[in-house]
């Protein structure tokens, strides 16, 4: 018993995200997934830039305390600090002697309570970098960034800025950027949908000028942008495989219409024939009237045979049914010795060693009847065919004395249903699709054939590629 699927399954597919973001439009996809990475890259362009900013400013504050502090420590060496340090530029200073004691400090600064303790101090020493202290305690609104340097006699200089001012421009930048970015990328979001329209605009052309191909429209072709951009080549592609397709298409019709018109015939001499003698039975030599309509008979047996042949061509499109070595001189002499009794005389010259090609025997077997068949019908009294190899080919000739066809025809004959006045002239010429079975049989099989001039005459020449001793398996 085969389970049959849950109800919900389509149901829930299409509710899942993904379901949902494939039913949205190119358009919508291209713009949301641009504005999402945009977006990702600024939230991190900002928070490195904060950050960046942030550092920078610290490490701007801390290298002036760190100058300031200096200096001091330069005149407390020397013995040259005075009662009251000045503080020109907002810097806190405390000079402690060994003891632990302030001994100088500048206005408006603790004179009782250090900034940092003795272990603070000795550590802020060691690692040579400012900290971050609170300045509430000492009676100084917001944070400190404090440093501290040693000096002679066991003295300590610290030195402290307020970071108050700092942290109110990194707030405000914050601020700014976390205000701004989204309204820069709503901003690029209708810019990248203004100009994802904009370039998808000539596929919507294209698909509205397929949409108006109809089968009445077949030679319409769809719009060609200007840009030569991708979308220009999908165009130039599209309408080189509708013209593809409207010579397939005019090639099946006229391949219809010349069957058509060719059983017509036949059809036409069979129920004439059956009419009459149905009508007039007591004087019809019904002998005479089953030879014509057997005749009838074979021709559209023929008819039928070639345009099943043609349309296995077709629709191999161009692929050979089997690929097995074939003996060509093996070929000759079975093709050739069907036409023993025939009135044409047929003689074949074949070498004494094997030529081998790689292919299908019986479409092989049928382009050589083709070619003999056309022979004999226009020889006028022998034919020859002839076997052998130059180069990397084997060359096939089929030769005839018969009165030949001009250089302006020799290539039309190739052509479906073409059959040159003479041919239709004749009661056993055939629907002209003998030479277009060799054409396509022989491209299948990687060679070429053409006709050429016997004086007198006509030679018909195929040429196929030599079977390699290699690839052989």
């Amino acid at each position: 018993m085969v389970a049959e699927p849950a109800a919900g399954t389509g149901s829930a597919r299409r509710a899942s995200p993904m379901g949902w973001w494939r039913r949205q439009s190119l358009r919508f996809r291209v713009t949301a997934a641009a504005s999402a990475v945009l977006a990702l890259a600024l939230a991190a362009s900002a928070w490195v830039l904060v950050g960046v900013l942030s550092q920078s400013l610290i490490a701007t504050i801390d290298e002036s305390a760190y100058q300031r502090a200096h200096r001091v420590r330069a005149d407390a060496d020397a013995d040259r600090l005075p009662p009251e340090l000045s503080n020109p530029d907002g810097t806190l200073i405390q000079v402690i002697d060994a003891t632990g004691r302030i001994t100088h400090a500048t206005v408006g600064t603790d004179r009782l309570v250090p900034l940092l303790g003795p272990q603070a101090r000795q550590s802020a020493i060691r690692a040579r970098e400012a900290r971050f202290l609170d300045g509430r305690p000492y009676g100084i609104p917001g944070p400190l960034r404090v440093a501290a340097v040693a000096a002679d006699r066991g003295q300590v200089v610290i030195a402290a800025r307020s970071f108050d001012e700092v942290g109110k421009s990194v707030a405000a930048a914050g601020r700014v950027l976390f205000l701004g970015t989204p309204i820069l990328i709503v901003l690029l979001a209708g810019a990248s949908w203004m100009i994802v329209g904009r370039t998808l605009r000539p596929i919507a052309s294209l698909r509205r000028g397929a949409a108006e191909i109809t089968g009445t429209a077949r030679s319409r072709r769809l719009p060609v942008p200007e840009a030569r951009d991708e979308v220009h080549s999908l165009a130039t592609t599209l309408n080189d495989m509708l013209a593809r397709l409207e010579a397939a298409d005019g090639r099946q019709r006229a391949l219809v219409s010349d069957a058509a018109h060719e059983l017509r015939s036949p059809l036409a001499s069979i129920r004439l024939q059956l009419e009459v003698a149905l009508d007039h039975p007591e004087g019809q030599e019904w002998r005479d009237t089953a030879e014509g309509v057997l005749e009838d008979a074979m021709r559209l047996s023929r008819l039928a045979e070639d345009l099943l042949a043609l349309a296995r061509l077709d629709e191999r499109g161009g692929a050979l049914a089997r690929r097995e070595p074939v003996d060509l001189d093996a070929l000759v002499r079975q093709g050739t010795e069907r036409y023993a009794d025939n009135p044409v005389l047929v003689r074949r010259a074949v070498p004494d060693e094997q030529i081998t090609v790689t292919g299908d025997a019986l479409d092989l077997g049928r382009v050589l009847t083709n070619l003999i068949d056309n022979a004999v019908r226009h020889a006028a009294s022998a034919v020859v065919v002839e076997l052998r190899v130059s180069g990397s080919e084997a060359l096939l000739t089929v030769t005839d004395d018969g009165p030949g066809i001009p250089e302006a025809d020799r290539e039309r004959v190739f052509d479906r249903f073409t059959r040159l006045d003479s041919a239709r002239s004749r009661d056993e010429g055939g629907a002209g699709l003998g030479l277009a079975i060799v054409r396509e049989t022989v491209r299948a099989h990687g060679g070429g054939v053409h006709l050429a001039d016997a004086g007198p005459g006509l030679r018909a020449v195929v040429a196929l590629p030599l079977r390699q001793d290699s690839s052989i398996k």
